[in-house]
């Protein structure tokens, strides 16, 4: 079993870090990365978690790891993952799916990537002992094309201590709370194998969240094909990428472990003093364990035992 807390040990002493000036530079010199994968794209927002993120992907077996840093945002002095740093204004509007629509583009059809913030952690069955190498060897034996993930709220227990709501030795999960709505398109009509979920501090703390933010599906982990596009909601143009699982059986689900959401309602000035503490009677402490979170029912195996 991997031993998360430590990460990055086993890893030390080969890191090369490419960087390059823009996504342009990096679609036209390092574009030779995404021919194979899974490649990870690491988008930073603040210098919180950077490096813990950046092991994370690396310890999960990513062949390729981008970290997408706005010009102010330099990497930690001791950092030492190889990736490829781009900067890019991570905060402009639709920066993300614009970024990641023209990976897409310019990747070979069928490369897997995985997308995400700064301080989120990728987890999913098993993935103490299987490498995500496995988990889209698997997926596409089951002819799956994507991985339907829930976004899963850390947060710190003491907000005195860490006022930014980040504490990863001592990080705390709603472990109730969690639901689902049938999803419509836009003339009314129950989409197939399509729901959206809600839960965790998004949840409690609605009232500071805007609606079309509520919802913690995200489809992060995923397999380029011609013409694929990932919109503003986390969602694709390709129906069958935003179910849940194929037609005749379950299959695997995954998390993504984020302090985005308590970072974010304590940085903006309309929810920072309203919210003075993210734990209650259905908080627990985040194990770092894919069998916590199956146990919990956030994700499950589907077929692959």
């Amino acid at each position: 079993m991997r031993p998360w807390s430590s990460l990055g040990q086993t890893l030390k002493g080969r890191a090369v870090t490419m960087t390059y000036q823009s996504l342009d530079e990096f679609l036209h010199r390092g574009r030779s990365a995404l021919a194979k994968g899974p490649v990870a794209a690491l988008f930073a927002e603040d210098e919180s978690e950077i490096a813990s993120t950046a092991t994370h992907l690396a310890t999960l077996g990513f062949a390729e790891t981008l970290v997408f840093l706005p010009a102010q945002i330099t990497l930690p002095a001791d950092f030492d993952i190889p990736v490829h740093q781009v900067t890019y204004d991570v905060s402009a509007s639709g920066a993300v799916p614009e970024a990641m629509n023209a990976l897409i583009a310019a990747a070979s059809e069928k490369t897997w990537f995985h997308y995400c913030y700064n301080g989120e952690y990728l987890f999913y069955p098993f993935c103490e002992t299987r490498s995500v190498a496995e988990l889209t060897a698997f997926s596409t034996e089951e002819r799956r094309d994507a991985v339907l993930t829930y976004v899963v709220d850390l947060y710190a227990q003491d907000l005195s201590r860490f006022p930014n709501a980040v504490d990863r030795e001592n990080a705390m999960m709603d472990i109730t709370g969690y639901y689902a709505l049938t999803r419509h398109d836009a003339e009314g009509k129950a989409l197939d194998r399509q729901l959206d979920f809600f839960g965790g501090i998004r949840w409690r703390f609605e009232e500071h969240i805007p609606w079309a933010r509520r919802h913690i599906d995200r489809v992060s982990f995923f397999r380029a094909q011609k013409g694929l596009k990932l919109g503003a909601d986390h969602r694709f143009n390709i129906a069958e990428y935003n179910t849940y699982a194929c037609p005749w059986h379950h299959n695997i689900t995954g998390v993504v472990a984020s302090f985005r959401t308590a970072k974010a309602l304590k940085s903006n000035p309309g929810s920072k003093w309203a919210v003075q503490n993210f734990a209650w009677q259905g908080s627990a402490k985040f194990g770092w364990s894919s069998m916590q979170l199956m146990e919990l029912g956030l994700m499950e195996p589907g077929q692959w035992f």
